[in-house]
């Protein structure tokens, strides 16, 4: 058909575009004048295609129709006028004169909202459906014959703005698009609007708009999201006019804490907290705020109410220099009706409009990827020097951020003052536990309490969860451009790096591990690993897959990676700070966010590298650390509906009763790393220097306390006596003692209860006949020591066989010469999967061994030997799914199959 499209806009700019596309012929387009030297979007893409524009700044003068406008339009032939946004009276004239008559595309479900501010009185009204309607025009107001409609949820904090972008706009362009295909194929109806139901409201003007505080919160947060951003809700406080934007609900059950606000006309005053405004309904609800403008057009956040303009100018270095005047070329290229850019031009009062704000937000992103800005962050930076301060700024690392406020407890130690964070992590933030509950944790090397630590609560996990769920699903961590979340995450491997010594001090007096192997394994390797997938978060991708095609049709299917909500994550005491990175690092690379639970005896370092978390960048609620029981905390976490993924270190035991919670709650994704009895089969051909040195590092390794420490040796019966004799002279030479002490060998045990279980450990070996080469013992001393030992002659049906000792007991067995298979046997018969091992200097041998093991990692003529890049995981009771690695990714991802037939 020939068209006419008349209006202006974005929105007419797509229906234009779609127009085109489907095979239609635009004969002209009326739009508005240029604006500052502007062309409308509309005219822009028509005149780039060389479509006739006519540019009209009216049609008709005291309600009659200029005739030489209206010539004008006859003489481009139309069959059908598209009216897709226009603010024009468009004469009766015009709209009759096409064979077809005219479509007008309204942004609500008529006959409900006609008049110019639909979309605001939609969500005054606080509608929970909304939608748009394609109408038949007439000479009354939004009153013709509906031609098509559809329907959307109204979400209960949604903007103008919101749904807008996510409905209004692209399904109202497809809905215009389709509603001309039903026209061109004769399938168009008219159905008459009912009376009934019926409704007609005044364009939102600002005069019309200040607030009336006689109502509810949930009625004054509609009045305030239905007039987001334009013309803007506005009340007098201190004596001017100020405009609230970005309107939320809160549970009226959440305490304000903050800074009283007098507000003109409130039932209350309102509360300037750190998250916003929280103003009060009469009916006591309440409504948390995020942005206020002021007359002048400054708009800040709502929490700096009370700060606002306190910050000293930042002096720009020569690079920041260099990159200010990149931006003054910008601004230069956008604002061309301002002959210089001054540091005082007002980005909008020269003229800019919203379309503006999105393309300077993205060119600032070409220039400086790292520096992420929102469209609210040009309205609050109006004028050029406010403008590049705040880029810098953010830069900078100092973009007027909270200041992280932490309550240290600080200890000199190792040659350092070690600070340490004892609160919840949450939302941000370092609280307190509910009703302040706390524990105290315990240096194992002398048995002495280092600080007190919050002790979370239900109520605690359901607040972290919340703040991770908004994380997710507000702040869009996982929709975030992955290679600035990679950026995030290596810019916190950074500052571990920087605070490494710290780190490692810190899990030494909380864990027991000797400092040098602290620094080296405990916090080295969680480095390590925060890089690894810091390189990752841009790689993650699907993959196009050929299908059969519904001919005569085609078919195009893909997959898509989606991060998969919040994840809760469960770790066990042996390796704090490493347990955290190997499963947190993976999740939030994939754009997940956490809800972590530390083990209770072993909660500092979490805590610490939240701290460090939140310096890096990381939004709030992407990150949630909560010290607790697991009979509370992480049964909490099992069951939480709006937790969706929860990956746990630990034993089979409480893996098993996780994994019930999981699936009886809501079916929760679920990765385990459990228990082991991990095997290491010695044959006579090994290097036996080696396979000694490596031995003792299979069981010795972290004071025994590894997931993967070999649970069982099997010597081969030629070698035994002298591997034994080996064995037990180097471990004479151990030094056992304080883990800060560079000389140390072996620390002490992590807490007191495991202590009493090695001790209970022996006594049934020794009880059922096993030999005790040395060792078997706690030390006599402060502390929770205990000796390396060896035990010898293990036959296969002993409890200390069979069951993980978890800490530093070697168990020896003979084999054979020539009994391969058999050995294998034995090797296998457990229900325990995760390592195994086997020296040799024979490849054939090695390849047939490591073939034939049944578990999720097999080293071959070493030991402990796991990398970043190597995934790890176990079989069996040892559980299922992978830290490390690309395969850790896939625990925290969701897999998505699109299909499309064109």
């Amino acid at each position: 058909m020939k068209i006419a499209v008349i209006g202006q806009s974005l929105f007419g700019k797509e229906v234009y575009k779609e127009l085109r596309k489907d095979g239609h012929t635009i004969v002209g387009v009326f739009t508005i004048p240029d604006k500052d030297g502007k062309a409308d979007p509309l005219a822009s893409e028509a005149e780039k295609d060389g479509v006739p524009v006519f540019k009209l700044s009216r049609w008709r003068v005291k309600g009659q129709a200029l005739p030489e406008v209206v010539s004008q339009y006859k003489a481009t032939g139309p069959e059908l006028n598209v009216l897709p946004f226009c603010s024009q009276f468009i004469p009766m004239e015009v709209i009759d004169h096409p064979k077809h008559g005219s479509i007008i595309y309204h942004p609500s479900l008529l006959p409900r909202h006609r008049g110019a501010s639909a979309i605001n009185w939609t969500l005054i009204h606080g509608d929970k459906k909304g939608g748009f309607t394609v109408f038949w025009a007439d000479d009354g107001l939004d009153t013709g014959p509906i031609l098509l409609q559809r329907e959307c949820d109204v979400e209960p904090n949604d903007t103008v703005n919101t749904i807008y972008k996510r409905f209004l706009f692209p399904e109202g362009v497809k809905g215009t698009v389709e509603a001309v295909r039903l026209i061109a194929e004769g399938k168009a109806p008219r159905i008459t609007q009912p009376e009934e139901g019926a409704t007609y409201e005044c364009i939102q003007k600002k005069e019309n708009s200040k607030i009336d505080w006689n109502q509810s919160a949930e009625a004054i947060h509609n009045w305030i999201r239905g007039n987001d951003k334009v013309p803007g809700a506005w009340a007098e406080v201190d004596g001017q006019k100020v405009t609230f934007y970005g309107s939320t609900l809160i549970d009226n059950g959440v305490t304000a804490n903050g800074r009283p606000l007098e507000i003109c006309g409130a039932s209350r005053p309102g509360v300037v907290t750190k998250a916003g405004l929280v103003l009060f309904g009469v009916d006591g609800g309440a409504l948390l705020v995020k942005n206020l403008q002021f007359e002048d057009g400054k708009m800040i956040a709502a929490s700096q109410y009370f700060s606002a303009g306190a910050s000293a100018a930042v002096v720009l270095t020569e690079e920041e220099k260099a990159f200010a005047e990149q931006m003054r070329a910008v601004w230069q290229s956008i604002l061309t009706n301002v002959s210089q850019i001054e540091d005082s031009t007002d980005f909008f009062k020269s003229g800019a409009a919203s379309m503006d704000v999105v393309r300077l937000v993205e060119e600032v992103k070409l220039r400086a990827s790292s520096c992420q800005l929102q469209n609210e962050d040009v309205y609050m930076n109006t004028t050029f020097q406010d403008f590049i301060q705040m880029c810098v700024r953010k830069l900078r690392g100092e973009d007027d951020e909270e200041e992280l406020i932490v309550d240290y407890v600080e200890k000199i130690i190792n040659n350092m003052t070690v600070k340490m964070p004892h609160q919840l992590f949450i939302n941000g933030e370092f609280v307190d536990a509910e009703g302040g509950k706390t524990y105290k944790t315990i240096n194992p090397n002398d048995g002495t309490a280092i600080c007190d630590v919050s002790l979370a609560q239900i109520s605690d996990v359901d607040k972290a969860v919340a703040a991770a769920k908004e994380a997710f699903d507000e702040q869009e961590w996982g929709k975030m451009n992955p290679r600035d979340r990679g950026r995030l995450l290596y810019r916190l491997a950074d500052l571990m790096e920087q605070h490494q010594e710290e780190l490692a001090t810190i899990e030494a007096i909380d864990s027991g591990a000797v400092y040098t192997l602290a620094l080296k394994t405990h916090v080295g390797m969680s480095i390590q690993t925060f890089r690894y997938f810091a390189g990752w978060c841009d790689k993650i991708q699907g993959s196009t897959i050929p299908i059969n095609q519904a001919r005569p049709n085609r078919n195009l299917c893909f997959t898509r990676k989606e991060p998969i909500g919040v994840c809760a994550i469960v770790i066990p005491w042996n390796y704090p700070l490493m347990m955290l990175a190997w499963k947190t690092a993976a999740c939030l690379a994939a754009g997940n966010t956490v809800v972590l639970k530390p083990a209770q005896v072993t909660p500092l370092t979490a805590l610490k590298f939240a701290e460090l978390a939140s310096r890096a960048g990381l939004p709030k609620g992407v990150l949630n650390i909560l010290p607790g029981s697991g009979s509370l905390v992480g049964q909490r976490l099992s069951d939480h509906p709006d937790v969706r993924k929860l990956g746990f270190t630990g034993s089979t035991e409480i893996g098993k009763q996780i994994m019930k919670s999981c699936a009886v709650s809501n079916l929760k994704k679920v990765s385990l790393e459990l228990g082991g009895k991990s095997p290491l089969i010695i044959f006579a051909d090994c290097d036996m220097d080696k396979a000694v040195r490596m031995g003792m590092g299979s069981v010795f390794f972290n004071k025994g306390e590894n997931c993967i420490a070999a649970g069982r040796l099997f010597v081969e019966e030629s070698i035994h006596d002298q591997f034994v004799k080996k064995v037990v002279e180097e471990v004479k030479k151990m030094k056992i003692g304080d883990p800060l002490d560079r000389s140390t060998d072996h620390g002490p045990q992590n807490h007191k209860a495991h202590l009493d279980k090695l001790v209970e450990f022996c006594q049934l070996g020794v009880k059922e006949g096993a030999v005790l080469v040395c060792g078997g013992h706690a030390l006599q001393r402060p502390g929770f020591f205990f000796e390396p030992t060896v035990f010898t002659d293990v036959q296969d049906h002993m409890y200390i066989a069979k069951e993980e000792s978890f800490g530093p007991v070697m168990i020896i067995s003979k084999f054979k010469s020539g009994e391969i298979d058999e050995v294998l046997r034995r090797a296998n018969a457990t229900e325990y999967g995760l390592a195994s091992g086997v020296f040799t200097r024979d490849i054939s041998k090695a390849l047939y061994v490591s073939e034939r093991l049944n578990a999720g990692t097999v080293f071959v003529n070493t030991y402990n030997k796991t990398d970043v890049a190597a995934p790890f995981g176990g079989f069996k009771q040892s559980g299922f799914g992978k830290d490390l690695g690309q395969e850790a990714l896939n625990e925290y991802l969701k897999t998505k199959a699109v299909t499309i037939e064109y």
